[in-house]
């Protein structure tokens, strides 16, 4: 799809409150209300927005631990890939899971409660998987910054 500049700045309105009205978005952007919301539905139906939601802070709902997990699997296991790839789907602590290039196959961001669920997590489900070789953990201490936000710079061309 090829993006203007009025709907970079829908996208990007959006991002920063995907609950704004389509009449304070229309007035933003210098757009009718239907023209507003053309564009809108043009960019949902193509797939440019895939879905809208509420972001959580974590620290409010008590999830102390963020940490990124590089995964090694054994390489001599059968379906190691498919095994490993449906066996982080149950498992709700991983918030992000990543292919990667490197020593490791993955990259896993975990959430939990405290050290002792993390621990668990490990211990009870990580390890246990089939194939797994190693496990090396980050745990993070400070969060510097993190956005779901695409900078306009990037969607242009």
């Amino acid at each position: 799809m090829n993006l203007d500049p009025t709907d970079l700045k829908i996208l990007q309105l959006l991002q920063a409150d995907g609950r704004i009205s389509n009449q304070d978005l229309a007035e933003r952007v210098f757009l009718s209300p239907s023209s507003c919301l053309r564009r809108v539905r043009a960019l949902e139906e193509s797939g440019v927005i895939s879905h809208y939601r509420a972001v959580l802070d974590t620290n409010v709902l008590g999830l102390e631990v963020d940490a990124f997990v590089q995964v090694t699997m054994r390489r001599d296991v059968e379906q190691w890939h498919e095994n490993f790839s449906k066996a982080l789907q149950s498992w709700p602590e991983v918030v992000g899971s990543y292919i990667i290039t490197g020593d490791a196959n993955y990259l896993l961001r975990v959430r939990a409660r405290n050290l002792k669920h993390y621990s668990a997590f490990v211990l009870e489900r990580l390890y246990k998987t089939t194939g797994v070789l190693d496990i090396r953990s980050n745990i993070v201490l400070q969060t510097l910054k993190e956005s779901t936000e695409l900078a306009g710079e990037l969607l242009r061309e």
